[in-house]
């Protein structure tokens, strides 16, 4: 079994569900702070800001430095940044997005008439809220999307995702976003540029195909799949381009790993 230097992992869905901690992730990640290796965590939430990420993690027995937290929302700000200098931006999300956006200098304004929309997920939406992202995009704002996640696991179930969100609206305008989350390698490359990861160093871990390992496979780096969210093991294994590796959960491969 190969070992590596970045350890990747997606955290709705790998590492936690909500707010209970996967215990097998846990315990791997446990294993690999045993070892030396402080892991990466690669998440599509935007909500929460770093230090929030943190203290979900904390909360399940993982500390994790803020230097290893990758969000969509902070990947979203920096392309906003770089590609619209000196815009105004109207945006939609909670306070990692907005916090994302400050830290980069973003001029944040209350307006429909923007050079650029900003979408991430907002648990306290209102009808009023999509309908001026509707307005904001008819009017000719570029359109930014932190990611296109349809659905997440909670211990409840499935919930609606930044993208059902992005999809409506799309439907409305007709104007499709440009996507800055996973299956985007943005995070990924971030990753190996500010540390010095050679590919065949680093593995993306996530249970969703069509984020997590997509985001991988993009990069060309290795994937492994957990069967503990989104995607079963079955379809993550027919798709035309598989994981590397499909384990039930990060305890079998971390048995794996020492037979």
């Amino acid at each position: 079994m190969k070992r590596y230097k970045a350890y990747c992992f997606d955290l709705d869905g790998t590492v936690y569900k909500g707010k209970e901690g996967i215990a097998s992730a846990v315990a791997y990640i446990h294993m690999l702070q045993a070892r030396g290796i402080e892991p990466f965590y690669v998440t599509n939430n935007s909500s929460k800001t770093t230090e929030q990420l943190q203290a979900s993690l904390r909360a399940i027995g993982i500390e994790a430095p803020a230097t290893h937290v990758y969000s969509s929302a902070m990947a979203t700000a920096q392309y906003v940044a770089h590609h619209f200098p000196q815009a105004r931006v109207r945006f939609m999300g909670a306070d990692g997005l907005r916090q994302a956006a400050e830290e980069v200098g973003l001029q944040l304004v209350d307006d429909v008439n923007v050079d650029v929309f900003m979408m991430g997920i907002d648990r306290e939406l209102t009808y009023t809220t999509l309908a001026d992202a509707c307005v904001a995009v008819q009017n000719g704002a570029a359109f930014i999307a932190t990611n296109e996640d349809v659905k997440f696991p909670a211990e409840r179930g499935f919930l609606p995702g930044n993208g059902s969100l992005a999809r409506l609206v799309e439907g409305v305008t007709g104007v499709t976003p440009t996507y800055i989350g996973k299956p985007s390698p943005v995070m990924l490359e971030l990753i190996a540029q500010t540390y010095g990861f050679a590919k065949d160093e680093m593995v993306m871990i996530g249970d969703n195909y069509d984020t997590d390992i997509l985001s991988g496979i993009r990069f060309g780096i290795d994937t492994i799949h957990v069967n503990t969210g989104v995607t079963s093991t079955e379809a993550a294994y027919a798709k035309e381009q598989p994981p590397t590796m499909l384990v039930e959960n990060m305890l079998v491969y971390a048995a794996l790993e020492e037979a």
